[in-house]
């Protein structure tokens, strides 16, 4: 999969993706320490070993680098940055019954207002997909020559 590069500079407020989210009662926001195991458990138990580790590097960061999607006390998704190299958005996911909600695009939104706010002037989006997605929502356009990338020859453990 191809990197994917965003100008955050170029970004509008995620307002009207905050808005979505309180009328469906989502809170976005950073994590915190003590939600450390909570979040890295959720998500090696759902999309494995790898991701689990790029948030426990999130966590380890000053701000958490990790946003979580939340109701009633229930964890439905992340979004990390940072984790990985400086200046990378993800990983993220969002729980699979919670898909189709707008809970992906107000955490790819909060997220990258969240780098804007670090300094950072553009966002790379690692082995992106579906790049559509990324395309459309923030104007997400593809790094020639980027397939493979950073995480080329990664070590991989039996869950990724």
């Amino acid at each position: 999969m191809t990197d994917l590069l965003v100008k955050l500079y170029a970004l509008e407020a995620p307002t009207a993706s905050r808005a979505a989210m309180a009328a469906a009662g989502v809170t976005i926001r950073p994590a915190i320490g003590p939600e450390k195991r909570a979040v890295a458990n959720w998500v090696a138990e759902r999309f494995g070993d790898g991701w689990a580790s790029e948030v426990e590097v999130a966590f380890a960061r000053l701000p958490v680098s990790c946003l979580v999607a939340v109701r009633d006390g229930a964890l439905l998704g992340f979004a990390c940055y940072d984790a990985t190299a400086r200046g990378f958005f993800g990983p993220t996911a969002v729980d699979p019954d919670q898909r189709g909600k707008g809970i992906g695009e107000a955490l790819l939104r909060e997220t990258l207002e969240a780098m804007r706010h670090q300094g950072h002037a553009y966002a790379i989006i690692g082995a992106a997909g579906p790049i559509a997605f990324y395309e459309k929502i923030v104007g997400a356009t593809q790094i020639p020559g980027s397939t493979g990338g950073l995480y080329h020859g990664m070590i991989r453990s039996k869950t990724d």
